[in-house]
């Protein structure tokens, strides 16, 4: 009778405590996932800032170049060390607050997260200032210290090279055709739901913006100056009430 070899025990494997560079890069890639996740978290900052203009700018679809421009309150230069850091945000300050929030954003992770998978710059000036400042952050961190800059009105931030330490995450997104159509439709949806604010975007070299979107009163003039025409003349006003 032949005698089966005894399975070899295998020693189970040990756990250990990943660097906490791994760890903030694994959490800024489940926060921004593709380009357009980008897009929507600087908006929604944008929107939080009391903005009444916002523009985009992309550049293959997101990956080379994200920028947002927008009109709100800025930033304070006091702010700017801790600006990109995780959990820091002005939108909340207690667990009691999330009762009556009402911004759009308040974990204080969006920020940080792009710049553990990108490379960003802020460019901001508040009412009163008499320049901006521009500063550049890496892994949640500023790279220099801020520096005066002339600067308009509210808050612009760039992202360069999305996914550049992530080599996986970039060959998935390679159409960029794909990525700035979700931003188009994003920008749109955006445009026609805050009807008192100004959206553009369009893409880098470009002449004419995809998003084209001024302030108004109506509904029916946004979704107008976003779908066009022929879909604003065929749509049905339908009212309802929780009553």
């Amino acid at each position: 009778m032949e005698i089966e070899p005894a399975e070899e025990v295998k020693e189970p494997p040990r756990i250990h405590r990943l660097d906490e560079s791994v760890v903030n890069r694994i959490a800024a890639g489940e926060v921004i996932q593709r380009p357009v996740s980008a897009v929507k978290e600087l908006v929604e900052n944008s929107l939080d800032a009391s903005s009444t203009s916002i523009s985009v700018l992309v550049k293959d679809g997101g990956l080379k170049l994200i920028q947002v421009s927008d009109d709100g309150h800025g930033i304070r230069y006091e702010d700017l060390p801790i600006l990109c850091e995780r959990h820091t945000t002005s939108k909340l300050s207690k667990y009691e607050d999330l009762q009556s929030i009402k911004s759009m954003g308040f974990r204080g992770e969006a920020l940080a997260s792009m710049t553990y998978v990108g490379h960003v710059t802020v460019t901001t000036i508040t009412r009163g200032q008499l320049h901006g400042y521009r500063v550049s952050y890496r892994d949640g961190v500023m790279e220099n210290e801020p520096k005066a800059c002339a600067a308009v009105k509210g808050t612009q931030i760039v992202i360069e090279n999305l996914f550049y330490n992530m080599v996986a995450r970039r060959k998935t997104l390679q159409n960029s055709a794909d990525d700035y159509t979700k931003i188009v439709d994003l920008l749109s949806r955006f445009a026609i739901h805050h009807i008192d604010v100004s959206f553009s975007c369009r893409k880098h070299g470009a002449a004419r913006a995809d998003v084209h979107s001024v302030a108004t009163p109506s509904r029916l003039n946004a979704i107008r100056s976003v779908y066009g025409l022929s879909v604003a003349q065929n749509l049905i006003k339908i009212e309802a009430s929780d009553k």
